[in-house]
């Protein structure tokens, strides 16, 4: 008994500690061994208790700082647990859900949202994979605002494992309204001066017409050269304000298409046509590939022919001289697939994805490229219900292709 009871007394006191009872004492009165280790362990259960303390403290005034952060931002910001417990909402999403701060924390989002119609939209398809989305357009500060929706998987490694754990969401709107109103103004501003521009441009362009008629009477060598020269620029003019047009046609979402039924030979012919005179002057080869049998599509003919132009015109500022251009069309299923190959330098991987944004050019672009035309190619074909894309590598030049649908 003088050895087994202390033994035990030992033995469940470091269980209490194991369970971070750090409260727990031994109480042996001996001055023997014993008595030693009964003083050995109360210091080292004494200082597991200043250390949980201090420890929780530390916790509890992290928590104080992240929740003030948090609240202090200017970004709606919801926080759920990985069981769909609401864990957070800041002050500026419970404005815009019209609810008290700390009205919905710490309940299941199938119950909060049984009342809150803004709240079952933010968090439906919180598993979804990320995909480009319109804004969400929500009325608040007395106003509409426009917000953007990202969803933060949040996932951590439990110390001592190697495997993520999942640990819940946050739901994060920025809000965009700011931009969505200098958009729009820059739309409407574009438009106009796109509009009052063309007209006295296109009456230069027919005064160089008149004066290069031999009728009105002959220019000498550096007069000549001079309207050359100037009716150049005229034509890079109205490209640019006719691109301007159409863009602002885009953003205000009034694209004018006129479906019907099209055979893609006569969208080619009328193509390569259109790019005779530039193609000559490098004397480049454009090779047609065009089956007999091949289907219509239904298409707008002249919005259409206007992207294939593009892509034939980018391919001859770029293809080498007395070189070949491809310009291909063939069916694939229920779509009929145009493209359009080079044998220029090519286009780097890491700006192939960038090529169709708005305003974006290549830096071998040259300084003549706005920037906007495979942009609006690529709104017209995806307004026709087709897809657009290139293919590249670099030094073995570019293929530009788009595929639009069959007749039904």
């Amino acid at each position: 008994g003088y050895i087994a009871n202390p033994i035990m007394q030992l033995t469940e006191s470091i269980k209490a500690i194991a369970n971070r009872k750090y409260e727990e004492r031994l109480s042996f009165t001996s001055k023997d061994e014993f008595g030693e280790l009964a003083e050995a362990f109360n210091s080292m259960s004494s200082k597991l208790e200043e250390y949980e303390n201090s420890n929780l403290a530390k916790l509890l005034s992290e928590k104080k700082r992240i929740e003030t952060l948090i609240n202090r931002m200017h970004h709606p910001i919801i926080g759920l647990d990985e069981t769909g417990v609401i864990l957070f909402i800041n002050k500026e999403a419970s404005e815009i859900l019209g609810v008290q701060a700390g009205e919905l924390t710490g309940k299941k989002i199938a119950e909060a949202v049984a009342s809150n119609d803004l709240l079952r939209s933010l968090t439906r398809n919180l598993n979804a994979k990320p995909e480009e989305t319109q804004p969400i357009k929500i009325f608040s500060h007395g106003k509409e605002s426009f917000y953007t929706k990202e969803i933060i998987r949040v996932t951590t490694v439990p110390t001592g494992e190697k495997k993520e754990q999942f640990i819940g969401y946050v739901i994060l709107l920025n809000d965009i309204t700011e931009f969505k109103e200098r958009d729009l103004a820059k739309t409407n501003f574009l438009a106009t001066v796109s509009h009052e521009l063309k007209t006295p441009i296109s009456s230069i362009k027919l005064g160089l017409t008149l004066l290069n008629d031999d009728r009105i009477g002959s220019l000498n060598d550096e007069q000549k050269k001079l309207v050359d020269t100037i009716q150049g620029d005229t034509a890079r003019l109205l490209k640019i304000t006719g691109e301007l047009l159409n863009l602002t046609q885009l953003e205000t979402g009034n694209i004018q298409l006129s479906l019907k039924s099209t055979q893609p030979i006569s969208i080619i012919q009328y193509a390569i046509n259109a790019v005779q005179v530039p193609a000559g002057a490098k004397e480049l080869k454009l090779e047609i590939t065009c089956p007999d049998n091949l289907p219509s599509i239904q298409a707008d003919p002249d919005k259409t022919a206007w992207v294939l132009i593009n892509f034939l015109t980018n391919a001859i500022r770029f293809a080498p001289e007395r070189s070949t251009i491809g310009i291909r069309a063939s069916q694939k299923g229920t779509v009929v697939e145009f493209s359009v190959r080079d044998l220029g330098k090519g286009i780097e991987p890491r700006y192939q994805s960038q090529i169709f944004d708005r305003y974006f050019r290549a830096p071998n672009a040259g300084e003549t490229s706005t920037g906007l035309g495979l942009a609006i190619s690529k709104e017209f074909i995806q307004a026709q219900g087709g897809n657009i894309g290139v293919e590249s590598a670099g030094g073995n030049g570019s293929r530009f292709f788009f595929t639009l649908p069959l007749v039904s």
